[in-house]
């Protein structure tokens, strides 16, 4: 079972309550066009993940079936099995001592890796370019929380191949992985302040992620933590929350568009390359620090000052009808990709795939119009054109019902009718250069 596919109703769920507690206190957490642009990257992150999990999963189980110590040396195995079952009558428990300490150990080295993993994704400039996705919105709350990236994991798997290697069981691995991002979620809020004294000795609170996700220089790579933050302050990356933070990068996005914040990253790391005058310096611009330019360039970029005072959010603005149409392609869009991942392992993977691309091309388009791009006018006309007729062909010859496919065609139908005489209002920007 996925972990976070069943979890994201338990999301939603509260992040509604943050949005009433901001309402109910008067604090502004949340905007909508940066709120819209979190979930695209985090439901085209759940979409290409039925592809890059089963890569990355798949590399973790062959090593440990045929690279694990235990195959070479006389180790135990580590212990396989749920901690916890019933024995007699409900509430009666039976604990599994030896399960359970190889659980809560595996746990802990989980956690200790995805620190590794996490604080290398900081200071490698490749890395970078697939965790940025999560650290580019300038606010800070739940929503935050599932900006992810679309292409970190298909790097980051080599960080927790020694624990496939000290012979982890795969199941427990992933059960281990998921809870700590699970863990992870709750933590990016504004609405809970510190904790008890031990507790934010111990653990990572939403206190010392507020922090991390920071842009003043003094909080910048700091508190990498993933459950623990005794691994920050065991290797020196502690900052305690001092200063009010700003969120977001030190250049920031200035996008609403999920498909180029997954990939603006590489497209800088790329341009680096192209304008390298040796081996080294192409090098230092893919694997140096983010922000390593060569002497000739002036160095490496420094952290510009900024506080919560002087600090500007982007924040375009749309005619309420414009955005009432991109709202209502979001919830159609995400309402589509949950059923989709519900059914994706039942589906041949091209339909997945064609599936996913479509969402992806319909989550661009809303960012596009909460941009007032004039490049979104041209690809939300055709996308809807596109949905319409192909759910015509497909309730046509019976592959989808008939009453669905009216559905769908009504509702293109009468997107188009509400967006083409609004149209004229995407006026403001173009599409970010690639090269």
């Amino acid at each position: 079972m996925d972990v976070i596919l069943f979890s994201i109703p338990f999301f939603f769920l509260l992040i509604g309550a943050e949005l009433a507690y901001s309402a109910r206190s008067g604090r502004r957490l949340f905007r909508l066009n940066d709120s819209l642009a979190d979930l695209s990257c985090g439901i085209i992150s759940q979409l290409s993940g039925v592809f890059s999990k089963l890569f990355a999963v798949g590399i973790y189980a062959w090593a440990w079936r045929h690279l694990a110590v235990q195959r070479f040396l006389p180790v135990p195995a580590w212990a396989e099995g749920a901690p916890f079952a019933r024995a007699g009558a409900f509430p009666w428990v039976a604990v599994h001592a030896r399960e359970l300490a190889a659980g809560a150990a595996a746990f802990v080295l989980v956690d200790l890796a995805y620190y590794v993993s996490h604080r290398t994704s900081h200071g490698v400039n490749l890395l970078w370019a697939g965790h940025v996705v999560h650290h580019s919105s300038e606010e800070y709350n739940l929503a935050v929380a599932l900006r992810q990236s679309s292409l970190h994991g298909l790097f980051t798997w080599v960080f927790y191949l020694p624990l496939a290697l000290i012979g982890i069981p795969p199941v427990t691995f992933v059960v281990c992985y998921g809870l700590n991002l699970l863990y992870q979620f709750w933590i990016h809020t504004q609405a809970v302040g510190r904790l008890g004294r031990l507790t934010e000795w111990v653990m990572n609170t939403p206190s010392h992620h507020r922090v991390h996700h920071g842009r003043n220089p003094r909080y910048l790579d700091r508190n990498h933590a993933g459950v623990l933050i005794v691994w920050d302050r065991l290797f020196g990356t502690f900052e305690p929350e001092t200063e009010t933070p700003v969120y977001g990068i030190t250049t920031p996005l200035r996008s609403w568009n999920p498909l180029w914040a997954n990939v603006h990253g590489f497209v800088e790391v790329f341009r680096g390359i192209r304008r390298a005058r040796s081996g080294r310096e192409a090098w230092m611009f893919a694997f140096g620090p983010p922000g390593w330019r060569p002497a000739r360039e002036g160095g490496p970029a420094a952290a510009p000052e900024v506080t919560a005072e002087t600090a500007e959010r982007w924040d375009p603005r749309v005619p309420a009808g414009l955005a009432a149409y991109g709202f209502a392609q979001f919830a159609a869009a995400l309402a589509g990709s949950f059923v989709l991942l519900l059914q994706a392992h039942a589906l041949p993977p091209l339909q997945v795939a064609a599936a996913g691309f479509y969402v992806a091309v319909s989550l661009a388009g809303v960012g596009g119009v909460f941009e007032a791009a004039r490049w979104a006018g041209p690809i939300e006309t055709a996308r809807l054109l596109v949905l319409g007729a192909a759910c015509g062909l497909l309730g046509w010859s019976g592959a989808i019902p008939a009453a669905a496919a009216a559905g769908a065609i009504a509702f293109c139908s009468l997107s188009l009718a509400w967006f083409l005489p609004r149209r004229g209002a995407l006026t403001e920007t173009e599409l970010a250069p690639i090269m």
